[in-house]
C-alpha cells in the first residue's frame, strides 16, 4: 500500500532522514516509534509533500508521492492527523468535522459518517455546537481523528495522537485506533509511547536519530532487550 525506499531529508545540510525504508500493507496497524527528534515527524511531513526529500522514493498504491500535489492525496484516501491536534479553534465542532469531508460530495455517506464519529466519540455529539478552541486537550485530539476520518481514508497517519494526554484519556485514544482499524482503516502510528503503540501493532519500526534500526512484529520489539532498555523501562504493561 505504501512504500518507503532509501529515503533521504535535509534540514540546512543536517540529514533529519538517512535513507530510511518503511513498507505498510494494507490492513495493517504499522507503528514507527523512537525518542523526540528522531525523524519520525519528518517521515509524515514527506509522506503528505510537506517536506522535499534529498532522494529516495514514495510510492503509495503504486503513485510517486513525491510528484504529487498535498491537497490531492485526501482524495487518494490518504489523511494524517498532526501533531498537537491542528483544530479550528474558531469553529464549532460540527463545522471543523464538516471540513474534513471537503473533498466529498455524497451528502447521505456524509451524514453517515458523522454519525460513525459520534459513535465512537460521543462527547463530540454532545459538543457539537461548541467551539473547538474551548474544548480540553483529550477532546480537541478526538475532534482531529473525528475530523481525518470524514475523508474517509484508506490509511490514516497520526502523529504522536496520545501527546500530553492523561493516562485515562490515552487509553480511550489507542481503544478507538483499535476500533478504526476494525473498520478497515489501515494505520501509520508515530508515537514517543512505545508501550501503548506496539501492543495494538502487527508492525513495528523503531527509529534513532535519522533511520530505522529495528523492524519486527509489536510483540516481537516488546520482548526485544534493547527497545525495552530504551523505551519501555525494562518493564512492559498492556496499557489497552
Amino acid at each position: 500500500m505504501l512504500k518507503i525506499n532509501n529515503l533521504v531529508v535535509s534540514y540546512g545540510g543536517i540529514e533529519a532522514l538517512k535513507g530510511i525504508d518503511l513498507e505498510v500493507e494494507e490492513g495493517k496497524i504499522v507503528t514507527l516509534v523512537g525518542a523526540n527528534g528522531a525523524g519520525k515527524s519528518t517521515t509524515l511531513r514527506t509522506i503528505m509533500g510537506l517536506v522535499k526529500p534529498v532522494s529516495g522514493s514514495i510510492l503509495y498504491d503504486g503513485k510517486d508521492l513525491l510528484k504529487e500535489k498535498t491537497q490531492n492525496l485526501t482524495r487518494y484516501g490518504l489523511n494524517l492527523v498532526p501533531e498537537g491536534r491542528r483544530v479550528f479553534a474558531d469553529l464549532t465542532v460540527l463545522e471543523n468535522l464538516k471540513i474534513g469531508a471537503y473533498c466529498r460530495k455524497d451528502t447521505k455517506g456524509i451524514k453517515e459518517d458523522l454519525e460513525w464519529v459520534f459513535s465512537l466519540f460521543p462527547i463530540l455529539k454532545e459538543r457539537v455546537w461548541q467551539l473547538s478552541g474551548t474544548l480540553s486537550g483529550g477532546e480537541q485530539q478526538m475532534l482531529a481523528v473525528g475530523r481525518a476520518l470524514m475523508a474517509r481514508p484508506r490509511l490514516l497517519m497520526m502523529d504522536e495522537p496520545s501527546l500530553g494526554l492523561a493516562p485515562l484519556i490515552v487509553k480511550d485514544i489507542f481503544r478507538i485506533i483499535q476500533e478504526i482499524h476494525k473498520q478497515g482503516v489501515t494505520i501509520l502510528l508515530i508515537e514517543q509511547n512505545a508501550n501503548a503503540a506496539l501492543h495494538i501493532a502487527d508492525v513495528g519500526y523503531v527509529m534513532e536519530t535519522g533511520r530505522i534500526t529495528l523492524k519486527g512484529s509489536g510483540k516481537e520489539l516488546l520482548t526485544n532487550e534493547e527497545v525495552k532498555a530504551a523505551y519501555l523501562g525494562h518493564s512492559v504493561k498492556k496499557v489497552i
